[in-house]
């Protein structure tokens, strides 16, 4: 195992296994990753920080711990990514914005904490859109990032770099955060697994001005690797108050048992959607996979109204508040998208964000009855492929925000519910399609064997880059 192509696609799980065989050691693999990260950082832009002296004595130390039959916990020496919106210690936390300072961090977030804990090797941070605000992949101080499969194109976000990274096999693990679809849009854009887990379930640190509908998760290029990588991420941290009791759960116990006898409901567009007819496609005939696997599937049109107007008072007072905390000096470096977003929610009102909370409420309470009857939620996860890079809408003449190109993603944010995106085919361009697969709370078990139970009648795919 020398070729750094070969090194590059290895899964969590492979690496630990060649490293406990003695037949790679993490300072190959991180060797490997650095070269492929060399080559690709120009044409994709994926990364806002790169720590190679970090990593390469992480990997060394790690190397010694193999030798010695010691792994430090279960990532060790496994190569990992932070987006941009999580604290690192030793390096700023700029969230793609000219407003934030460059002072690196005193601290790193529990999830970046917890990695370190369990022996990953961090590469460096992943870009994002400014604060994290839309599903595309730039920013005005990182520039463009863009998507393996086709460089014209975006990787989405605002998990972006992360997202392109991972497809592109620079590391197997790369820890995303979701406000209202910013794991699930870029894995579906990119081809790669992402889980939005429960909120709460992986516990966040510092406090976001989105509040409930922000969540942080892995992105991998499988199934197994996002429940290894969440074994680790779901530990408890005392500086999150909303964080789930640490419930001893093992997310690979039962992983591969299949979804026989499993009630499923298959919904092409929720009542109100409007999908691209090879995505509908696509994903019609993965819900007959999952009748395949033995699953009892029956499809579902109207589960409840579009929150569209719900979740963009929430979004845009967050933002309002996000933009709130820095000098004005900069702001004419700012995204004009953002401002605008930020300019609207100045002007909603307290008695208008409980109104639209109360209504994220209420359709959480709707799904938690739609879950009284089914055990899992098919949907696509995209209407559309990825959008040309510097394009927020995909329709202007129909559109005025980017999540109305995004139906799918936000509503299970305001439900705080797990959903994850996964990959179920190409376009005729040759661009990934997702699938998304939404569980009832605290189910991100239940979401994760189903995918897996999918991904075994998947081929592996490929960006070719």
């Amino acid at each position: 195992m020398s070729s750094g192509g070969d090194i590059a696609f290895l899964s969590a799980h492979q690496l630990i296994e060649l490293y406990r065989k003695k037949e790679l050691s993490p300072v190959k693999a991180a060797e490997a990753l650095f070269a492929r990260l060399d080559e690709l950082q120009p044409k994709l832009n994926a990364f806002c920080i790169v720590d190679r002296d970090g990593a390469m004595a992480a990997a060394r130390a790690s190397e010694q711990r193999w030798r010695q039959g010691t792994p430090q916990g279960p990532l060790d020496g496994v190569p990992v990514t932070i987006k941009d919106l999580v604290l690192m210690r030793g390096f700023p936390t700029r969230r793609g914005s000219h407003l934030v300072e460059p002072v690196p961090d005193a601290e790193d977030a529990p999830a970046t904490a917890r990695l370190r804990e369990a022996g990953a090797i961090i590469l460096g941070k992943t870009t994002t859109p400014e604060f994290g605000w839309k599903a595309i992949g730039d920013s005005p101080l990182t520039g463009i990032t863009r998507n393996p499969w086709n460089t014209e194109r975006t990787p989405g976000g605002s998990s972006a770099g992360a997202a392109a990274a991972c497809a592109a096999g620079i590391g197997p693990l790369h820890v995303g955060s979701d406000g209202a679809g910013s794991i699930r849009i870029p894995c579906a854009f990119t081809g790669t697994f992402g889980i939005k887990p429960t909120f709460g379930r992986v516990p966040a640190h510092p406090y976001g001005t989105m509040g409930l509908l922000s969540n942080v998760g892995p992105m991998t290029r499988n199934v197994r690797d996002a429940a290894l990588m969440l074994n680790v991420l779901s530990r408890p941290d005392h500086r999150d108050a909303y964080c789930l009791p640490p419930d001893g759960r093992d997310y690979l116990g039962g992983i591969e048992d299949g979804i026989k006898g499993w009630r499923v409901a298959y919904s092409p567009d929720l009542g109100y959607a409007r999908v691209d007819p090879e995505i509908a496609a696509a994903v019609a005939e993965a819900a007959r996979q999952f009748e395949a696997l033995g699953a009892v599937v029956q499809e579902v049109r109207d589960i409840f109204p579009s929150p569209r107007e719900a979740l963009l008072t929430l979004w845009r007072a967050g933002s309002a508040r996000n933009l709130a905390l820095y000098p004005a000096k900069n702001r004419h470096l700012c995204d004009p998208g953002f401002l605008a977003v930020a300019a609207e929610g100045e002007r909603v009102s307290g008695s208008d964000y409980v109104a639209a909370d109360m209504a994220r409420s209420v359709l959480g309470a709707q799904m938690a009855a739609f879950h009284q009857r089914f055990d899992l939620l098919l949907t696509p996860m995209m209407p559309v492929p990825a959008l040309p890079v510097g394009q927020d809408l995909n329709d202007p003449a129909t559109e005025t925000n980017w999540i109305d190109w995004s139906p799918f993603s936000y509503p299970f944010n305001m439900t705080r519910q797990p959903a994850c995106s996964i990959p179920c085919g190409l376009t005729g361009a040759g661009l990934p399609i997702g699938l998304q697969i939404v569980g009832p709370l605290y189910a991100e078990d239940r979401v994760l064997r189903a995918a897996r139970a999918f991904e075994t009648t998947q081929p592996e795919r490929r960006p070719p880059i």
